[in-house]
């Protein structure tokens, strides 16, 4: 059976067998008996939704990888089971159910859906932090949390632990990102914790968390602490964890360990190139934005957009840095994105505006300043 130090790895492209062989091996029915003694408990299923984009594309979770552990639950006696979900601020959780697969998958094994953005909230004490979340936290037993393996264009990284935004209402994510993203997100992994974590390292897109440039891995990894999880992604990603200030804070608080010296990696096959790439676009471009307190879907239109005005030689041509996020509103300034940026003098509309807007009015902006 899995222990606490050890990540599991296996690699292939059958991705439902794969995960189905990943539990055999890892012993999930053991880790949840050891746990509760009862077949009948409430088994949650977090996948990654954030929008409404194909698992293909890198940034959701593949559907292959939720069947694996709902197939291997029921052939063990585990029938009371849920999936719950809520996609980013912006995107609906609804389009995300449909386009990802999702629907379909509900359907074909009698597993019903939770839609977080309409769910009912509650506050929790998380360490000292007062924070909402969604009232099918406390319905569920034994939470599996099934992260995809990416990048992030504001903390880097996500994985185990940032996955768990999901179980947050909108009010909440926005309130998340008002306070830095990084703390509260470590605190929530205190009181939302996951049991058992399948990571999605499929091809996750490792610039940005709504994908498009996926990095093929055909790898899927089974781990039970969320810290030392984010922590080995960190090295696989070549960052540390003083690089995502919320992991070194999850450790504080106890929700793990960072200490991948002591960690045992168990692959099960090999892979052609674990490696991934050292470029990371977001780093490359950041120099040009003033952000405060963005949502992500927000932030995420802007990077992408910016990536692509640099290949055009039009970035570094920009006099001013582009103010995001909802510390600017009130103020006033050259240029800003989103609706926070209202007052600014030339303003990107929307709540999030897409990249292709921002991408068309900024280049629009840039030319007519030259």
């Amino acid at each position: 059976m899995i222990t606490q130090n050890q990540i599991w790895k296996i690699y292939g492209t059958a991705f439902k067998q794969m995960t189905k062989d990943l539990l055999e091996q890892t012993g999930l029915e053991d880790c949840i008996l050891q746990k509760h003694h009862s077949k009948e408990i409430c088994i949650g299923i977090k996948p990654n939704l954030v929008c409404a984009t194909p698992a293909d594309y890198g940034a959701t979770t593949h559907p292959e990888i939720v069947a694996g552990i709902i197939e291997y639950l029921k052939e063990h006696g585990f029938e009371n089971l849920l999936i719950a979900e809520g996609s980013w601020v912006g995107d609906r959780t609804s389009d995300a159910y449909e386009y990802c697969g999702y629907r379909a998958l509900c359907e074909t094994y009698q597993v019903p859906f939770v839609d977080c953005q309409k769910e009912k909230t509650h506050e929790i004490n998380a360490a000292g932090m007062r924070l909402q979340v969604v009232d099918v936290v406390d319905r569920i037993d034994y939470l599996i949390n099934v992260p995809v393996l990416k990048g992030h264009c504001q903390t880097r990284i996500t994985c185990a632990l940032k996955n768990m935004k999901g179980l947050l209402p909108n009010s909440e994510k926005r309130h998340f990102h008002q306070m830095g993203l990084h703390k509260p997100i470590a605190h929530l992994s205190t009181v939302v914790h996951p049991d058992f974590i399948v990571v999605d390292h499929i091809c996750g897109d490792l610039d940005f968390e709504e994908g498009g440039n996926p990095v093929v891995k055909n790898c899927i990894m089974a781990a039970l602490d969320p810290v030392l999880t984010d922590s080995y992604v960190c090295y696989l990603m070549h960052y540390t964890p003083d690089d995502v200030p919320y992991i070194r804070m999850a450790e504080q608080l106890g929700t793990g360990t960072t200490d991948l010296d002591s960690a045992e990696i168990i692959r099960i096959g090999s892979a052609e190139d674990e490696e991934l790439p050292r470029d990371h676009k977001v780093l490359s471009v950041a120099y040009a934005v003033d952000e405060v307190d963005s949502c992500s879907a927000c932030y995420a239109s802007l990077i992408p957009a910016l990536c692509r005005l640099d290949e055009e030689g039009l970035l570094n041509k920009l006099n001013e840095r582009i103010a995001i996020g909802q510390g600017h509103q009130n103020r006033t300034g050259a240029l800003g994105v989103g609706r926070c940026t209202k007052n600014y003098d030339f303003c990107v509309m929307g709540c999030p505006p897409s990249e292709e807007k921002v991408y068309e009015e900024l280049k629009k902006y840039i030319l007519s300043h030259l």
